[in-house]
């Protein structure tokens, strides 16, 4: 099965635009002293620090150290494109090139060095885990507290008092109470005298504190 190749414009131009910088590059490095293969390495090693830089900005946007490198790896290539424009004597090449040129090298490994060693960005904090709650009650809490604390001194024992008996009045049901109201009544009207307690107390058949109760519910006191 044959396969069709279609050219790629952009592949295309990034073919022509490297091979022109790598040209240039190499005629500065040529013009600034540097003869054969060191000629040939310094484009090598300005494209280098380039795709380090760039490959770096991939992963952190906000990398201040990879737009610096990316900067200056990015102005030696163009600076050199329009150095070679005609704006440069290559014949005559200033100091400070030829100073520039020469340092180039270590420059470029300090740069590819802090671009691959630097941590790249940190990522956002966990949030913190809330403390554990203690299952143990306050109660709890202070009895421990009170545990070391040295013990009270006891307290004086005093007399015991003599007990008192307290003898509360019987509750008196509202029927047994209403039954009681009717006998005293029939009685009042036919003998004119209110009912005794004792009388009322025989005529139901009650305990003392029960009839009492009732005759103090009455009034036959």
């Amino acid at each position: 099965m044959t396969r069709t190749i279609r050219p790629d414009a952009v592949l295309v131009q990034a073919v022509i635009a490297g091979a022109l910088s790598f040209a240039h590059l190499h005629d500065i490095a040529s013009a600034a002293g540097q003869d054969g293969w060191k000629a040939w390495a310094y484009p090598i090693s300005v494209d280098l620090l380039l795709v380090a830089a760039w490959r770096r900005l991939r992963t952190a946007r906000r990398d201040r150290a990879a737009w610096t490198w990316f900067v200056i790896a990015l102005f030696a290539s163009l600076g050199a494109n329009i150095a070679t424009a005609g704006l440069l004597d290559l014949t005559q090449v200033p100091a400070w090139l030829r100073i520039l040129v020469a340092g180039w090298p270590a420059l470029a490994f300090m740069g590819g060095t802090l671009l691959v060693h630097s941590p790249a960005d940190a990522p956002a904090p966990a949030p913190a885990a809330s403390a554990p709650v203690s299952d143990v009650p306050a109660a709890t809490e202070v009895e421990m507290s009170r545990e070391d604390e040295p013990p009270a001194a006891p307290a004086p024992e005093l007399p015991a008092a003599d007990p008192v008996l307290v003898v509360s009045a019987p509750n008196v049901p509202p029927a047994l109470l209403d039954h009681a109201r009717k006998i005293a009544d029939t009685h009042r009207v036919t003998t004119g005298a209110p009912m005794a307690p004792d009388a009322l107390r025989a005529r139901l058949g009650l305990p003392a504190p029960m009839a009492d109760a009732i005759a103090t519910e009455l009034q036959l006191t």
